[in-house]
């Protein structure tokens, strides 16, 4: 719960730093997923200032969630804490979409269109080829050790229940060197052959005329 509202601040409007330029510029910031004290000197204010009103916005928001009558005075800095949570929690999901689409693959890369003359008909033939990127298993590593700390951590340790026919020993505790794993990865997955693209069907570009690439 909440503390109890202990007094009103005196005077009420808009702050003099807090201006409308000076929250534009912050929310500018915010938006770009930069870190708060960036922010903070993007806009001309000093991080403590910024903290400061973030922390009367925070305040305001759980005594109004508590059930206490709201104090108009804090509007300006609800409004505040409010847009720049928004804005920061949207720049993380765009970032995080983002490594989903390195990890996923199929980013086009190149976009290449010929066109040649079809040696039975004679007609121009547009073909388009794309180059796509293969997908990134580093991207989802990297996901997994912020996100998932405690279990694919570099510091994550790993139970392993150790059982025999003739005895039981109790669990034991093993360290696992994620960057050695990793790297055993990444050489597995180099070692995969690839098949390789379709050749083109008879009467298309082997034995066409190249009029224009």
């Amino acid at each position: 719960m909440a503390n109890r509202r202990k007094s009103r601040r005196s005077g009420a409007g808009r702050p003099t730093l807090l201006s409308e330029e000076v929250e534009a510029r912050i929310l500018a910031a915010s938006r770009t997923g930069i870190a708060v004290e960036l922010a903070a000197e993007a806009a001309g204010i000093s991080s403590a200032t910024y903290h400061r009103w973030m922390a009367r916005g925070r305040a305001e928001v759980a005594l109004r969630d508590d059930g206490q009558e709201p104090d108009h005075d804090e509007d300006p800095y609800v409004a505040l804490f409010e847009r720049v949570r928004t804005a920061r929690a949207m720049a993380a999901a765009r970032a995080m979409a983002n490594v989903r689409r390195v990890a996923d693959g199929g980013i086009t890369t190149k976009i290449t269109t010929r066109k040649f003359r079809d040696p039975e008909t004679g007609q121009i033939v547009e073909e388009v080829t794309e180059d796509r990127t293969a997908p990134d298993w580093r991207a989802d590593a990297w996901y997994l050790e912020r996100q998932h700390r405690n279990h694919y951590g570099k510091d994550a340790a790993l139970a392993i229940e150790i059982t025999g026919l003739s005895s039981v020993e109790p669990a034991q505790e093993e360290r696992v060197d994620l960057s050695a794993l990793a790297d055993r990865l990444n050489q597995s997955l180099f070692a995969v052959q690839y098949p390789d693209p379709p050749e083109l069907e008879d009467g298309s570009v082997v034995d066409a005329e190249v009029v224009e690439s």
